[in-house]
């Protein structure tokens, strides 16, 4: 499809804005092994698939849970899964802090990029989420960027179904062809994306599972 002209924007949140392009699985991989933690790859894997799982439970994340408090949860959970006594040992608050940094760093990195394309396009977040990206984006001052922001754990749809990004390119008011999505997952983000007539541009880091 030839390129049309771009008249708004929808990004990916988690491992796009957050992580330049990175899975989180890595950056949290790293942040246990700076916390002095070794865990087989392996094992992280499976522990990390169980954190996603438990925080999508209603209930888990709260709304005004912050970045920090989200990192928090999910690894009291990691560590649980991986028998690592973390009650007295400093982990989940050396790694949760870790990451919170890591985070505020890639977004404070992209305002300057935000601020200049929301005075041209209007832009909108699509992400799946765990209830709280409302709070989180707050909390790294990038919400004054977004016209709308689209939560798989606050519309019900998850990607990579297309809807979710129906739903974004209706918070536009825009027809998708005039829509860029820019993400870092081409099976979440890209392939949805164009399959309903967007534009794509894929952010490609490092991409899951860990190695």
């Amino acid at each position: 499809m030839a390129n049309i002209d771009i008249k708004g924007m929808i990004f990916d949140y988690g491992g796009t804005l957050d992580s330049r392009g990175d899975h989180w699985s890595h950056i949290i991989l790293e942040a246990y092994r700076a916390a002095g933690l070794r865990v087989d790859v392996e094992s992280f894997k499976e522990a990390y698939i169980e954190g996603e799982r438990e925080l999508a439970v209603d209930g888990v994340v709260a709304y005004s849970d912050n970045f920090l408090e989200l990192m928090r949860k999910k690894v009291a959970v990691q560590l649980r899964y991986l028998g690592v006594p973390f009650d007295s040992s400093g982990y989940v608050d050396a790694i949760a802090g870790y990451c919170y940094t890591k985070a505020k760093y890639c977004t404070d990195e992209a305002k300057p990029v935000l601020a200049k394309l929301s005075k041209r396009y209007p832009l909108a977040i699509v992400s799946n989420f765990y209830g709280n990206l409302d709070t989180v984006i707050s909390d790294f001052g990038i919400d004054i960027y977004f016209k709308a922001v689209i939560e798989s754990a606050s519309v019900g749809v998850r990607k990579p179904d297309p809807a979710i990004f129906r739903l974004g390119v209706e918070a536009l008011g825009l027809q998708p062809e005039h829509v860029l999505v820019v993400g870092d997952s081409y099976s979440k983000d890209i392939l949805p994306a164009l399959s309903i007539g967007c534009q794509a541009k894929w952010i490609k880091g490092r991409q899951w599972p860990p190695g």
